[in-house]
C-alpha cells in the first residue's frame, strides 16, 4: 500500500487523542509530523499531551513541533472548560520525561513542503484545530504550497449552530483571522487552484457521538484501548450533558480523519466559503451556497455523513478488530436496522 504522506496540526485536546489513535492505527497513512497550536490547551500542554498519545501507541518515532501560542490577532481563549486543564479530561497521565518536542512548527512545514515539491511526493495536512499555524505558514512561506497535495480542516458549521457561540464553532472562533486568511489563500493563490478545503464542519461531525454503550464495547474487545478512552472522556461526557444533554460525547476531530482515508463516509458540496472576523458572529463560515457573490469556489463542504459507517471503522481500527465482524453488535448498540 502507498500510504498518503500527510502532517497532523492538533490542539490535544480528548477528541483530538482519539482521532490521532486513529491515524497512527491507519496504514493508509504516513504520518510524517505532527505540529501544535493553541486551541483547546495552550500550545505548551498540547505538545505534552502529542507525546503522551505517542507513548501509548507505541509511536515514539513520529517528532512533534510545537507551534503558535497566539492567535493572529484576537486574545487567546481556551477550551479547558470542555477538556479539563490538561487537556485530556483530567485523566492524570504524566509526561513522557523520556520524550521531547522540537520547536518552530512553522518552518517544519514550510520546509517538508518545499521538499514535497522538489521530489513530487505531495503532502497533505490534516487541520484538527486553529488554523494559526497554517495562517503563518501562508504568510511566511507561500511558496512552500506547491507541495500540498490537500488540507483538510475540522472546523466551521454551515447550517448547525456553534458550539461556542450561537453561530461558531470553537476552532474557527479561536482563530478566526487566521481561518479567513487560509480560506482566502485557496480562493485566490494560484498554487492552491483546484484544490479546496474539505471542511469538516459541526454538520457532520455532530452527528458522531461516542455513547457510554460503545465505550463498553470498546472496553470489552480491547482492554486497553479502552481504558485509555475512558480515563479521558469521563470529563467530556460530563461536559456535554451538562451543556446539551447528551448522552456520551461528540467526536469531532476523528471523523476528518476517517473521511481524509475513506471520502464515502461523508458527502457535501463544493462552494465559496469565507470566515467572519469581528464582533457577534465571530468565527461563523459564511457559506455561499447558492453563488451569490460569483466567487472563486475555494472548499467543499461537508452536510452528511454515515455514523454507523464511522463507527464500525473508528472502533475497528483503534481495536485492531475486523469491522464487519462487529457490526452485527454495533447495530444493536446504536439501533441501526440491518
Amino acid at each position: 500500500m502507498n500510504a498518503k504522506k500527510v502532517i497532523i496540526d492538533c490542539d490535544p485536546g480528548i477528541d483530538d487523542a482519539l482521532a490521532l489513535m486513529l491515524a497512527l492505527s491507519s496504514p493508509e497513512l504516513d504520518v510524517l509530523g505532527i505540529t501544535i497550536v493553541s486551541g483547546n490547551v495552550s500550545a505548551d500542554k498540547g505538545v505534552n499531551n502529542a507525546l503522551k498519545i505517542l507513548k501509548w501507541m507505541n509511536r515514539t518515532d513520529i517528532p512533534v513541533y510545537l507551534g503558535e501560542r497566539l492567535p493572529l490577532v484576537r486574545e487567546y481563549v481556551n477550551a479547558e472548560d470542555t477538556h479539563g486543564e490538561d487537556g485530556l479530561g483530567e485523566s492524570g497521565y504524566e509526561s513522557p520525561d523520556d520524550l521531547s518536542y522540537h520547536t518552530d512548527a512553522v518552518s517544519f512545514l514550510s520546509q517538508s513542503l518545499l521538499n514535497a515539491a522538489s521530489s513530487g511526493d505531495f503532502i497533505s495536512i490534516i487541520a484538527l484545530g486553529p488554523m494559526t499555524n497554517i495562517a503563518r505558514l501562508i504568510q511566511t512561506c507561500p511558496e512552500s504550497l506547491c507541495g500540498l497535495s490537500e488540507l483538510v480542516s475540522m472546523g466551521g458549521n454551515y447550517k448547525s449552530h456553534g458550539n461556542c457561540s450561537p453561530v461558531a464553532e470553537y476552532n474557527y472562533w479561536c482563530d478566526p483571522h487566521a481561518a479567513r486568511l487560509v480560506y482566502e489563500a485557496f480562493e485566490t493563490n494560484p498554487l492552491l487552484s483546484g484544490k479546496p478545503i474539505h471542511m469538516v464542519g459541526l454538520d457532520v461531525t455532530r452527528k458522531i457521538v461516542l455513547t457510554p454503550n460503545l465505550l463498553e464495547y470498546i472496553c470489552q474487545i480491547s482492554p486497553e484501548v479502552g481504558e485509555h478512552i475512558r480515563r479521558i472522556t469521563r470529563f467530556y461526557f460530563d461536559f456535554h450533558w451538562k451543556q446539551e444533554q447528551v448522552i456520551g460525547c461528540v467526536i469531532n476531530d476523528p471523523l476528518a480523519i476517517a473521511y481524509f482515508i475513506d471520502r464515502s463516509l461523508c458527502h457535501g458540496f463544493l462552494t465559496y466559503t469565507t470566515v467572519e472576523t469581528e464582533g457577534l458572529c465571530m468565527g461563523q463560515t459564511i457559506v455561499d451556497a447558492f453563488d451569490f457573490w460569483k466567487k472563486k469556489k475555494n472548499s467543499i463542504v461537508l452536510t452528511h455523513t454515515d455514523a454507523f459507517r464511522f463507527m464500525c471503522f473508528f472502533i475497528g481500527r483503534i481495536c485492531h478488530k475486523d469491522s464487519s465482524q462487529m457490526e452485527p453488535v454495533l447495530r444493536q448498540i446504536m439501533e441501526v436496522r440491518p
